[in-house]
C-alpha cells in the first residue's frame, strides 16, 4: 500500500533510503537541517572495502558491509541511470600493507576467515607486492591484496544521489535548522525551526550523528556520538598509488581527479569540524613511510567530516516495538558510503513491515534500552 513517508536527514543513508522508498511507489519527503550530504557523507573518502575494514571476525557487521558491496555493482548502475549523473566508480582492489615479519601472521589469520565469506585475496611479498604497487615503500614486509574491493567519489555519489531523488519524486527541504518530532504515537508531525510542520503515515530518522537528540523524544538510550574524521588530499601525477592501501595508521586512495586521498584522522571534539595541524600532520608522518614520494608534498586540502559512531559499533536500523510506523537508520560511523544500499533494502523492508532479516536483532534501535 502506497504510504507517505517522512525521512529525517538528507546524507548518504537518509537520500539512499528515500531513493528506494519512492522507487517502491511510496511518497517521501526528505528533511535535512543544513545541506544534502553536508557531513559525514560528503566528506568520505568513498572506499568500499568490507574486509579491510573490519578486521577480526565475521559479525552481523562484517556480514552487512559485504552484502552492500555485492549490491554495489547493480545499485551504482541504477544511481547513474536515473539521475543522469556520472561518478567514478572504481574496482580498484587494496592492499593491507604491514612493516614487520610479526604482522604477517595476522594477516594471514584474516585471510583464512575471509576466504570463507568470498575473499579472492592473497598474501603478497617482496617483488610479487612491488610489481603491483611499485611506489610502495621497500619496508613494507608483505600486503593482503583483496581484488574484490572498490572505491568511488563520495561528493559525485551523493549528489547523484540527490538528483535521482528529485527526478523519482521525491520531495526534499534543506537548510531546516533544527527539526523536532511533535508527534509519533499516533501520527507522524516533525516541525522545522522556522515552524513550518510536516506530516506523513511514517518516520524514517536518517540523521546520523544528531540523532541522539531524540532521545528524550522517543525515550530511548541512543548511544550516537559524532567522531572528527579529519581527511587530507594530494595533487598527483599518473595516478602513483594504483590500489586502496590499508595500514593501522590509515589509508590511500588515488581519485581519478588526480588527487591522493589520505585519512583519517579521527578524534573526538563534539560537532567542531575544523581542521586541526595535529591531525593533519599525524597523517602525513604515517603516509611518507607507506610512500617515499610523499616526503616533500604538501596536502592542497583539508577537510573533517563528523562520523556517527554507536557504543558497540553496531548502526542502528529498525522499527520501534508498539510503534512500527517509526524506524531508525543510523549509527554507520565511517561505513555510510558503503552500507548505502544495504541499508535502503533493509530499512524499506522494515518500513514496509516485511519479514525480518538475520540483522533485525543486532541492529535493534532498542538494544540498548529506554531512558530512566
Amino acid at each position: 500500500m502506497k504510504q507517505s513517508i517522512l525521512v529525517m536527514g538528507g546524507g548518504v543513508i537518509g537520500l539512499s533510503c528515500a531513493l528506494e522508498l519512492q522507487r517502491r511507489g511510496h511518497r517521501v519527503t526528505v528533511l535535512e537541517i543544513n545541506r544534502c550530504g553536508g557531513q559525514a557523507s560528503g566528506a568520505a573518502a568513498g572506499m568500499l572495502a568490507p574486509y579491510s575494514e573490519n578486521l577480526e571476525s565475521p559479525d552481523a557487521f562484517f556480514r552487512f558491509c559485504l552484502q552492500s558491496l555485492r549490491l554495489y555493482p547493480d545499485w551504482q548502475e541504477m544511481v547513474k541511470k536515473v539521475s543522469g549523473r556520472n561518478f567514478e566508480y572504481t574496482n580498484s582492489g587494496s592492499l593491507y600493507i604491514a612493516y614487520h615479519e610479526a604482522d604477517l601472521l595476522a594477516l594471514e589469520g584474516r585471510l583464512l576467515w575471509q576466504q570463507q565469506f568470498g575473499s579472492s585475496g592473497s598474501i603478497l611479498e617482496g617483488d610479487a607486492l612491488f610489481r603491483l604497487e611499485p611506489n610502495l615503500s621497500r619496508n613494507v614486509r608483505a600486503a593482503l591484496h583483496t581484488p574484490e574491493e572498490s572505491h568511488l567519489y563520495a561528493p559525485h555519489y551523493v549528489s547523484a544521489l540527490e538528483q535521482a531523488c528529485r527526478l523519482t519524486g521525491v520531495e526534499i527541504h534543506d537548510n531546516l535548522g533544527k527539526l523536532s518530532v511533535t508527534e509519533w504515537r499516533n501520527e507522524i508531525a516533525v516541525q522545522s525551526a522556522d515552524q513550518r510542520s510536516f506530516s506523513a503515515d511514517r518516520l524514517l530518522v536518517c540523521s546520523g550523528a544528531w540523532v541522539q537528540e531524540l532521545s528524550d523524544t522517543f525515550g530511548l538510550r541512543i548511544p550516537v556520538y559524532p567522531i572528527r574524521g579529519q581527511i587530507c588530499a594530494y595533487e598527483v601525477e599518473e595516478k602513483p598509488v594504483r590500489h586502496m592501501v590499508f595500514s593501522n595508521q590509515g589509508y590511500l586512495v588515488g581519485k581519478e581527479n588526480g588527487t591522493l586521498v589520505c585519512g583519517a584522522s579521527e578524534d573526538v571534539a563534539g560537532f567542531d569540524t575544523s581542521v586541526t595541524d595535529k591531525g593533519i600532520d599525524r597523517l602525513r608522518k604515517w603516509n611518507k613511510q607507506a610512500f617515499p614520494f610523499l616526503e616533500n608534498k604538501i596536502p592542497f586540502h583539508r577537510w573533517a567530516g563528523l562520523r556517527p559512531s554507536t557504543q558497540d559499533g553496531f548502526p542502528l536500523i529498525g522499527s520501534l516495538t508498539g510503534a512500527s510506523h517509526v524506524a531508525f537508520a543510523v549509527g554507520h560511523y565511517r561505513n555510510g558510503i558503503l552500507l548505502s544500499p544495504a541499508t535502503a533494502m533493509l530499512a524499506a523492508d522494515c518500513v514496509e513491515g516485511k519479514n525480518p532479516s538475520e540483522f533485525n536483532q543486532a541492529f535493534s534501535p532498542e538494544r540498548f534500552g529506554r531512558r530512566g
